[in-house]
């Protein structure tokens, strides 16, 4: 008899992503906007925390809207981190957009459009509606099978109540399907929405909180509804301009979400939708919410973009422009003149500028700590001195990037805890820039196409070379 080999099959449940800036929870400031030492993932930069923080606010109030904010540092102080933790502190309701300035050179449409599109991701609409609801707690749900397959659909009834009245409602088969796939029983606080027949489980009854064989690990408990089990109830939708757009300008209406594939869109659109959010916002059916744009790289837009950029941030519901570079004094692209960051004077003259600074070797410390935490790597004390020193040396991006690789080697060697062995075995394998430009600069006339006369490599032109 043949033997048969079950498949190893894995969970895939747990697996998590974890990226360069999933660490980051916030800005680390406090209810004073005070900049705490080490907090939500956030470490040093405390003055340019502190500004953000100040933005932040604004925004939230909605005493801000149509400025723009530069962070402008050195590679590795923590720019892009800044603006993820905007993002954070900003929450689920205020729209945050992403897009880095090398990726409007490579889509399918015009750059101006690509910028539109990002700016109207980056303004949400907050629409409210009323709509008529039951709500009670389900009392009972009585469902009657047919006896012979293939007879009439199933009918039933439910009784709900709320602290004031009790009601029996016949159910017909699309209702008694809802209620199966929301897994709706006695003792669950329900909403149902007389116009869709939608039905939301709002959670579990208090008075049935020892009813143990009807509890999991997440139930929620919720007070029985009072009043009439029919209400109106204003429910509010929130979406972007773009994603308006979008519906309102194709055949497949919201599906080209999904697909990805949304073109061009007419400029006679975009008019009509905003003078109807308009109106709406008149007639109290809609808000505006201004988000943030967060565009890296901006020194990789060209004169074009700028010029776009410049009007379009003085259009009455323009969201926060977040933009930032690595850059000193550079050529503007488009152009043969130079400029700070590679952005434009007049453009740079609505910028409020905040400075990141080179991390301390405290800081590097604490923020290697984090990341050995964040991707769950235990190292030992000897290895965190010597990948901080490595830090300081080399890059803090680099130092980083030695963590999961140092791990990787701990494992090869059967351990458990990351040691110095692990981080020097991993340093000499991977180069950092310094050491990989003086190997070129040592070996350059060996490779093709080499513009640097030979025997001009010396170390000195090599740390020239590096940023």
């Amino acid at each position: 008899m043949a033997e048969i080999k079950l498949s190893e099959m894995r969970d895939l449940t747990r697996i998590e992503r974890i990226g360069a800036h999933s660490h980051i929870r916030g800005l680390g400031l406090d209810s004073a906007l005070e900049p705490r030492s080490s907090s939500e993932g956030m470490v040093g930069q405390t003055s340019a925390r502190k500004a953000a923080g100040v933005i932040v606010k604004m925004v939230q109030e909605g005493k801000i809207a149509g400025r723009a904010v530069l962070l402008a540092g050195q590679p590795g102080t923590g720019k892009t981190a800044i603006a993820m933790g905007m993002a954070k502190s900003l929450g689920q309701e205020t729209p945050f957009a992403m897009l880095a300035g090398s990726e409007l050179f490579s889509l399918e449409m015009s750059k101006t459009e690509a910028l539109m599109q990002a700016f109207r991701k980056a303004i949400g609409v907050r629409i409210k509606e009323e709509t008529e609801v039951i709500e009670g707690e389900v009392v009972e749900v009585q469902i009657d099978r047919p006896a012979v397959a293939g007879a009439a659909s199933k009918t039933g009834k439910m009784t709900l109540k709320t602290t004031e009245m009790e009601t029996v409602y016949d159910l017909g088969g699309k209702m008694i399907e809802a209620l199966g796939k929301e897994k709706v029983q006695s003792g669950d606080v329900i909403a149902i929405d007389k116009a869709s027949g939608k039905i939301t489980k709002l959670g579990r009854s208090f008075s049935r909180s020892r009813d143990y064989d009807a509890m999991g690990p997440h139930t929620k408990f919720v007070q029985c509804p009072d009043g009439e089990l029919q209400k109106r109830k204003e429910v509010v939708h929130c979406v972007t301009l773009h994603e308006i757009d979008v519906i309102n300008s194709r055949t497949q209406g919201f599906l080209a979400l999904f697909t990805g594939d949304t073109g061009e869109i007419r400029a006679e659109v975009r008019e009509q939708i905003d003078t109807k959010v308009a109106e709406w916002g008149e007639e109290g059916k809609a808000e505006i919410i201004p988000g943030v744009l967060f565009i890296d790289e901006v020194h990789m837009l060209d004169i074009e973009c700028f010029s776009f950029l410049n009007r379009a941030l003085e259009n009455d519901m323009a969201p926060i422009l977040v933009v930032a570079t690595n850059r000193g004094i550079t050529t503007i692209r488009g152009t043969n003149y130079r400029s700070p960051h590679g952005i434009p004077i007049d453009f740079l003259d609505r910028l409020l500028i905040i400075s990141t600074q080179p991390y301390t070797p405290e800081d590097i410390r604490k923020i290697l700590d984090i990341r050995s935490q964040e991707e769950d790597i235990e190292m030992s004390e000897d290895a965190k001195v010597l990948l901080t020193k490595i830090g300081e040396d080399t890059s803090l991006r680099y130092a980083i990037n030695l963590i999961t690789s140092a791990a990787l080697a701990c494992q090869k060697r059967k351990g458990k805890v990351v040691e110095m062995e692990d981080i020097s075995r991993v340093y000499e394998l991977f180069y950092d820039v310094k050491r990989s430009t003086q190997y070129l600069m040592e070996y350059q006339s060996q490779y093709m196409f080499s513009e640097m006369p030979a025997g001009e490599g010396d170390e000195d032109e090599a740390n020239a070379m590096v940023p």
